[in-house]
């Protein structure tokens, strides 16, 4: 607002203790900013400011106006930020969390198609298998391939489910039995995804039979894309969700395992933290993001 003008040129001296940094930053006039600063010191009756050839500093009255007007305006422009998000939903910049394997295949094509539809929404992206504290590390929302949450103080919404397949490399069953039941399976030339020092649990169902599997310790990683090399190589046998592994089945570089057995899927969701009401950009990702998977054709989840 222009009434708040001269408060705001004359914040900016104190803070950078010159006329002419203030000018350069507020892209004024040195000129401009001594005749606003004055006006304002007349309507007020009362020194601000202490100029001398070196410096500018506060009078005792320029820092009690400045330590009350500060806040007002840092308040004034949150709630000015607040109500332009609210009125243009399709303007500022979203800060998503996306898993690495998952983000790379997906996000090109996906912010490409994002931008075109919203070319004033700017999207920070972060890729990591980690599962953020969503609340600490300001994320406006995350992309998650997992299982079903346990957190009860964030929102998830489900989208759809990610199948998982057991899989290896053909050679590693010239030097090791290939396993016909979860029973078969060695610790050994099993490998691991997480971030936790403890295995990976594997469960397999079969009508009314479940048997959970302690996968092994001899390799573990936090990516996806890091243990299906190690597959195709013959380190061992993994399971992944169908969208890493499905172009390597069709091609033969890897081959099912236990493919007779079922494994409950992941979940493909978006993970927020505990808002009322999903601020108007997460909202306008979060339609988009669900509209572009129903329409999304080549990818096999």
């Amino acid at each position: 607002m222009q009434e708040l003008k001269p408060v705001r040129v004359f914040l900016e001296v104190a803070t950078l203790k010159s006329f002419a940094a203030a000018a350069k930053s507020l892209r004024m006039t040195p000129a401009s900013v001594t005749r606003i600063v004055a006006k304002l010191e007349e309507d007020l009756g009362e020194q601000l400011l202490l100029r001398t050839t070196r410096q500018v500093s506060l009078t005792s009255t320029g820092a009690f106006v400045a330590a009350r007007y500060k806040p007002l305006i840092q308040a004034f422009d949150k709630v000015e930020q607040d109500l332009e998000r609210e009125i243009q939903p399709y303007r500022g910049r979203l800060s998503i969390n996306a898993p690495m394997s998952f983000g790379l295949r997906i996000m090109p094509m996906l912010v490409e198609s994002f931008r075109l539809a919203y070319p004033n929404i700017d999207l920070n992206i972060h890729l990591t298998d980690r599962l953020v504290d969503i609340v600490s590390e300001t994320c406006d929302l995350s992309i998650r391939v997992s299982g079903p949450p346990q957190d009860k103080s964030t929102i998830w919404r489900k989208l759809c489910e990610v199948p998982l397949q057991v899989v290896a490399a053909p050679s590693l069953f010239e030097r090791h039995p290939k396993p016909k039941s979860p029973d078969d399976l060695d610790h050994k030339i099993c490998l691991s995804y997480g971030e936790e020092a403890a295995p990976e649990v594997w469960r397999f169902e079969k009508g009314a039979l479940k048997r959970p599997f302690t996968s092994g310790q001899s390799i573990r990683s936090n990516n996806g894309d890091l243990l299906y090399q190690f597959a195709q190589s013959g380190a061992g046998i993994v399971m992944l969700p169908n969208f890493l592994v499905a172009d390597g089945l069709a091609a033969g570089k890897v081959v099912p395992v236990l493919e007779d057995w079922a494994i409950p899927p992941l979940w493909l969701s978006l993970f927020y933290p505990p808002y009322e009401t999903l601020p108007p950009l997460v909202a306008t990702f979060t339609d988009f993001f669900e509209a572009y998977l129903q329409d999304l054709d080549g990818f096999d989840f």
